[in-house]
C-alpha cells in the first residue's frame, strides 16, 4: 500500500475554520486527520504541502518512521506550525492503518482501558447568576466536572483588565462552589491571560478547596515562572494544550509542576507523540485531560487516546447543552462522528477513527478569514488572548 494523495481542507464550521486533512492510498483506503493551530491554518497548509512532496509513494503503515522523518529531516525542526501539520498526518495514518487491519485505532495503541470516556463541559464566561444556573443544569444532566471561563472583557469585547477579571471571577466561583456543593469538580480556564502575581492573587481570593484545577493561568514559555506560582498556591494546574512536542512537556513533568496534562492530539504530533507523553506522565502521577476544542476528527482521535491510556481524567467536550451554538460537530459535514451520550462518549468499535467526512461538501466550502481577538488593557497596551 502506498500514499497517493494528501489533501488539506480548511473548512469554516460553526464560527471558525477547521483544518481537516485526508490521506489517500492506492488500495482505496483513506484516513482523516485534523490540525489544531486555529487561526493559522494557511501556515499549516504550507507545511503539509512541503511534506506531501516526499510522502507520496510511501508506505502509510510505517507511522513511527514517518513521524521521525517529518521531524528530523530538516535543519529547523519542530515548532507549532510544523507539529500541527505532523499531527494531522499522524492521525490520518493511524486511521488508515486501523481500517487496513479492521480494528479501531485504540487497538493500535495497546488496547482500551475503559469503555466510556467521561467528559467535562464549559459554562462560558462568568456572567453572574446566569452562569450558576448553567452549571447547575449541567450537573443535573449528569456531569460531575464543570469548567468555567473567567469574567472576560468589557465594552466592545476588546478590553481585558486582569485585576478586574480576577476579582469578579473569584467572587462568582465561590458562589458556584456553594451552589454546586463539594461533590462537583470545578475548574477555570484563564487562557494564559495572567502573570504570576495576578494568578497568585486570584487563587488567594478564594477559600482553599474552591477550585479543583486552574487551567493555563500564565504563558508556558518559562517553566520557572510556573514553579514560582506553584509555591504561591495549592490549586492543581492543568496545562499543556499549546505544547508541540514531548520536549515542551519535559520540564513540567520532570519537575512535578502540574497535575493535569491538557495535551492536544492535533498539536502535539498526533498519537505517536501523545502516547510517549502519556507514559512519561504516568511515572509522575500526572493525569491526561485532553484539549478538544476542534471538530469531530479531533474528538474521535481524543476518544481513542483516552481509551488507551491508564492515567486519564476527563476529556473536554464542546458539544454540551451549554455550547450547542458553537456548531463544531455539524452533521452535514461529519455524518458519522462521536456523539455525547449524557456526559460521556462510548468508545467505538469501528475500524480506524470511526468518523466519516462529507468530502464533496467540505470541498465546496471556502476558507474564511478568522482572527482571534487582539486584546488590549485600558492603557492601550496589548495583552494575551
Amino acid at each position: 500500500m502506498k500514499i497517493t494523495a494528501i489533501k488539506p481542507f480548511p473548512v469554516w464550521i460553526g464560527h471558525r475554520n477547521q483544518l481537516i486533512v485526508k490521506i489517500e492510498t492506492d488500495e482505496g483506503l483513506y484516513g482523516w486527520g485534523e490540525s489544531g493551530l486555529s487561526g493559522r491554518e494557511k501556515a499549516v497548509i504550507g507545511a503539509i504541502e512541503h511534506f506531501r512532496e516526499f510522502l507520496i509513494g510511501r508506505d502509510p503503515t510505517a507511522i513511527g518512521a514517518i513521524w521521525q522523518e517529518l521531524y528530523r529531516s530538516q535543519y529547523f525542526e519542530g515548532g507549532r506550525v510544523l507539529l500541527a501539520a505532523q499531527s494531522a498526518i499522524d492521525i490520518a495514518l493511524h486511521d488508515i492503518k486501523g481500517k487496513a487491519l479492521g480494528v479501531p485505532v485504540y487497538q493500535l495503541l495497546g488496547g482500551k482501558h475503559r469503555d466510556v470516556i467521561p467528559t467535562f463541559p464549559s459554562t462560558g464566561s462568568i456572567d453572574g447568576e446566569k452562569t450558576i444556573e448553567i452549571a447547575k443544569n449541567l450537573v443535573a444532566r449528569g456531569w460531575s466536572v464543570v469548567r468555567f471561563f473567567p469574567a472576560a472583557w468589557a465594552g466592545d469585547g476588546s478590553i481585558f483588565e486582569p485585576r478586574v477579571s480576577i476579582g469578579e471571577t473569584a467572587r462568582w466561583l465561590v458562589r458556584a462552589r456553594e451552589a454546586l456543593g463539594d461533590g462537583v469538580v470545578m475548574g477555570v480556564d484563564y487562557h494564559h491571560r495572567l502573570n504570576v502575581a495576578e494568578a497568585a492573587s486570584f487563587c488567594q481570593k478564594m477559600p482553599s478547596g474552591t477550585l479543583d484545577f486552574l487551567e493555563e493561568p500564565i504563558r508556558d514559555e518559562t517553566p520557572e515562572a510556573y514553579e514560582a506560582l506553584r509555591r504561591l498556591t495549592d490549586v492543581p494546574f492543568a496545562i499543556g494544550e499549546e505544547f508541540a512536542s514531548k520536549w515542551q512537556f519535559l520540564p513540567y513533568i520532570e519537575r512535578d509542576i502540574h497535575q493535569f496534562n491538557r495535551l492536544d492530539l492535533c498539536n502535539i504530533g498526533g498519537f505517536t507523540e501523545a502516547m510517549k507523553v502519556a507514559g512519561w506522565s504516568e511515572a509522575h502521577y500526572v493525569d491526561m485531560m485532553p484539549h478538544n476544542p476542534l471538530g469531530p476528527v479531533c474528538t474521535a482521535a481524543s476518544i481513542h487516546f483516552a481509551a488507551a491510556v491508564p492515567n486519564f481524567a476527563w476529556l473536554e467536550t464542546r458539544a454540551s447543552p451549554a455550547e450547542t451554538h458553537l456548531g463544531f460537530d455539524n452533521s452535514d459535514y461529519f455524518p458519522i462522528q462521536p456523539r455525547l451520550e449524557g456526559s460521556h462518549y462510548t468508545v467505538t468499535e469501528a475500524p480506524g477513527l470511526g468518523v466519516e467526512v462529507n468530502e464533496a461538501l467540505i470541498a465546496r466550502q471556502s476558507f474564511e478569514y478568522w482572527e482571534a481577538p487582539h486584546l488590549r488593557r485600558r492603557d492601550g497596551s496589548y495583552t494575551n488572548w
